[in-house]
């Protein structure tokens, strides 16, 4: 998300972007940043796929906090709990506008996929 040339790391000037995209802003602009970065393949949707490697991936970012969400549920099943939720059309993506509108309506969410908010 942050190398925005696509040249494989991010040079300085994109790191200071980075920084302040995360440190200030309005929700909504930390929730389209969070959406591209989530949208792993940049097609403009998060698919199934998607919210999975991101929900394991903040499981495993968690470290000992999984533990107690691994006694609700696994990442596979948090996964597609957020999907159900965010998937407001039922088309099997989930589209910016759809991203942002969920995560605004429910605290929890947000917390959870933004946590540099």
């Amino acid at each position: 998300t942050f190398d925005s040339d696509n040249i494989g790391f991010i040079d300085f000037k994109e790191f200071l972007l980075a920084i302040d995209v995360t440190s200030a802003g309005s929700p909504e602009e930390k929730l389209n940043w969070a959406f591209r970065m989530y949208d792993l393949d940049g097609n403009g949707v998060i698919e199934p796929q998607e919210m999975s490697k991101i929900v394991n991936s903040i499981y495993k970012m968690m470290g000992p906090n999984q533990a107690v969400m691994d006694k609700y549920e696994t990442p596979q099943e948090r996964a597609d709990s957020i999907f159900r939720r965010m998937d407001i059309n039922s088309d099997g993506r989930v589209e910016m506008k759809e991203f942002v509108r969920c995560c605004l309506d429910d605290q929890q969410l947000i917390g959870l996929l933004t946590p540099l908010s």
